[in-house]
């Protein structure tokens, strides 16, 4: 049975100030009627939320997005896309852009070379932002300020993995066990083990 999806993206958390409310209410305006959302890198070789959504949408469903960025901002990404909503007679629409209707045949070439174009831009988009924040990096770190995280110290230990250290140290309790009750991943703990010794 066909159904008519929505697909939300950003590629930073809430708390790094990135909201997907806004791509989400956009949606549910144009009718989608489930909204898929995912927070990844819009160049990221895999989008595990869009992959799923594409590989078990009904044929002859629709797709809505905000903006080709939505789906990727990757030339060849978006091509490997189009192909998808091709091969499973999907209607792809793009608010306030273009409609791809694949739910009887191909892809007309105007509205592919269109998708295509704006793929590129986005892709081009993309480079010129990491541009612009290599170019601040290199002016900060010119000024002398520290670029990245603050280096982690003995002093700066959370409280809960000094207090399970010494059972750790005394054989009594593993690396999982100490990672598990200090709520850190196994990696940490043995950063935070290693700076100990």
């Amino acid at each position: 049975m066909s159904k008519n999806y929505g697909f939300a993206r950003c590629s930073l958390g809430e708390e790094k100030g990135q909201d997907l409310n806004r791509q989400v209410r956009e949606l549910q305006a144009a009718g989608a009627e489930e909204i898929i959302t995912e927070r990844v890198h819009g160049d990221a070789k895999v989008k595990p939320q869009l992959d799923f959504l594409l590989e078990h949408i009904e044929p002859n469903s629709s797709l809505y997005v905000t903006e080709v960025s939505r789906l990727s901002r990757s030339t060849q990404q978006l091509c490997e896309i189009l192909n998808t909503i091709k091969e499973k007679h999907l209607r792809l629409v793009i608010l306030n852009s273009v409609t791809i209707d694949c739910r009887n045949g191909d892809i007309d070439a105007m509205s592919m070379a269109f998708l295509q174009m704006a793929g590129v831009f986005s892709e081009l988009e993309l480079s010129m932002i990491r541009a612009r924040v290599r170019s601040g990096m290199a002016n900060a770190r010119a000024k002398g300020k520290q670029i990245g995280r603050k280096p982690v110290t003995k002093a700066d230990l959370p409280a809960v993995f000094l207090k399970y250290y010494p059972s750790y140290a005394a054989g009594t309790m593993t690396v999982t066990e100490l990672s598990r009750v200090c709520g850190l991943s196994r990696p940490t703990a043995y950063k935070y083990i290693k700076m100990m010794a």
